[in-house]
């Protein structure tokens, strides 16, 4: 059996945002805002779009050539937990106002993304 994974940044940030866009009810009040449709991917990460709710900017994703790292910037501890349990590889970063950093490594991963995604989806509780 060949087993494929899909491991391109680029790719990866372009099925987050469809999940995003195309999810439906819980997620009903995300929007992806300021796409950069070419965006290239760098070592550090290059901003490829926001993910806004309610018109107020909740996360960054930022395209990396294997990966996407999303930096939420609200809900950064029920964030933190819900992408911990899914088994995605989160870390704190040091901004005022805090941030969370999540990274997905791989096109499958964006699945369980999607808990992390509904603790931000509650625009009033940001």
């Amino acid at each position: 059996m060949v087993e494929e994974r899909l491991t391109d940044g680029r790719r990866i940030a372009q099925f987050l945002a469809s999940e995003v866009t195309g999810h439906g009810d819980d997620l009903d009040a995300l929007a992806v805002t300021d796409a950069d449709p070419d965006v290239e991917p760098s070592p550090d990460g290059t901003f490829a779009y926001a993910i806004d709710c309610g018109g107020e900017r909740v996360a960054g994703v930022y395209v990396q050539p294997d990966r996407v790292r999303i930096e939420f910037e609200r809900a950064v501890d029920p964030v933190a937990e819900a992408a911990s349990a899914e088994g995605l590889r989160v870390r704190p970063k040091a901004a005022e106002p805090p941030r969370t950093l999540v990274f997905v490594e791989d096109g499958a991963q964006v699945k369980w993304l999607l808990p992390a995604l509904r603790a931000v989806a509650v625009c009033s509780d940001g």
